[in-house]
């Protein structure tokens, strides 16, 4: 499911996730869970190109985008992105039960209700979920909306530089296509991807595979990043470093844990109420696992700090799980490390233009 805009219709498509932090690009092949990959690349962003979801210096990310592309040789014109942050909106609703070219005609009037923007500023799309178990007469449907004007924004600078917008998604959907190609999980198995971006984690929940529930957490790896540099005293870049982990010259790794422990148990605390917010309104359900995506993903301590809090088992997600990758054109290890980071870009280049 997402906002499909066919402005192009093509086959195969580029995978092109665009963060606060960086640029992702993933370019498959094949089918189905049939997969290869093909190309991949990163590309960082300056602070502030893009923030919270929104584009704020669309020339430098297209300049970026653009470089990206001819530095790995992609000669695939047609794009997915997503959106992300506080402009889109996800909830699931309970109406009347009507067809779905019924439920077309009204979406509008029916999703009023739900979205804090004047209906006329967003673009709407649904998907019914099948009749509601708690009220007769009633299905659970879906409902997503998205500003236009990030749309728009989105849309335009991916033109800039030099490519075609064929679908615009939703981070969370994006996931949950990844995760569907790449991890088989029970019919009753219900779980979380914490998607833990540099300024933004955002936590869907799948139930029977389908996202019924997301929520954007103001906080993510700069944040991290940004209190060691301050406590410690150092550049932004050490301090990226060694909230990973990594030795730095001069920074002892004893003053990085306390700060680690503070912001990942702060995001766990988020994390846990979040998921106790879904249970609560969700009778009988429950999560079994929790994935962790997203760069800063990987801060030190952040999955067993989660783990703790929620009492629920944690697992750092693969999107390369079950894509073919040929050992002489990637190298395996960056694709072990990097692997969190390039979870929305996989589940990106698995769509097709015109597809729900």
């Amino acid at each position: 499911m997402g906002l499909s805009l066919p402005f192009f219709k093509r086959k195969e498509l580029l995978g092109l996730d665009l963060g606060s932090n960086s640029v992702k690009l993933v370019q498959l092949s094949g089918g189905k869970h049939k997969w290869q990959l093909v190309k991949l690349g990163i590309a960082y962003l300056p602070p502030e190109a893009i923030v919270d979801g929104s584009i704020i210096d669309s020339m430098t990310v297209a300049d970026t985008i653009r470089e990206l592309v001819r530095e790995q040789g992609v000669s695939v014109k047609s794009v997915a992105s997503a959106l992300t942050g506080h402009s889109v909106i996800i909830k699931k609703v309970s109406l009347p039960v009507m067809t779905e070219d019924d439920l077309a005609e009204s979406i509008q009037w029916e999703a009023e209700q739900y979205i804090p923007f004047p209906v006329s500023d967003v673009n709407i799309d649904f998907q019914i979920l099948g009749e509601a178990a708690e009220v007769s007469g009633q299905m659970d449907v879906m409902l997503v909306a998205v500003k236009k004007d990030v749309i728009n924004d989105y849309v335009n600078v991916i033109k800039d530089a030099g490519l075609e917008p064929a679908v615009i998604d939703v981070d969370s959907f994006a996931l949950e296509n990844m995760l569907e190609s790449n991890y088989n999980l029970e019919p009753n198995e219900n779980v979380a991807i914490v998607n833990v971006g540099a300024s933004i984690t955002v936590l869907s929940i799948l139930v029977g595979g389908i996202t019924v529930f997301t929520r954007a957490i103001p906080m993510g790896g700069n944040q991290f990043a940004e209190e060691i540099q301050k406590d410690l005293n150092i550049s932004f870049k050490d301090a990226e470093s060694v909230k990973i982990g990594q030795a730095v010259d001069g920074v002892d790794g004893a003053l990085v844990e306390p700060i680690m422990v503070r912001l990942a148990d702060k995001l766990a605390v988020e994390i846990k109420r979040s998921v106790e917010f879904f249970l609560g309104g969700s009778a009988g359900h429950y999560v079994n696992k929790i994935f962790l995506s997203g760069g800063a993903s990987r801060a030190q301590g952040l999955s067993d700090t989660i783990q703790g809090r929620t009492a629920i088992p944690v697992e750092m997600i693969n999107p390369f799980q079950n894509i073919t990758c040929n050992e002489k054109n990637f190298d395996a290890d960056y694709l072990k490390d990097m692997a969190p980071s390039f979870a929305v870009g996989v589940g990106l280049a698995m769509r097709q233009a015109g597809d729900k």
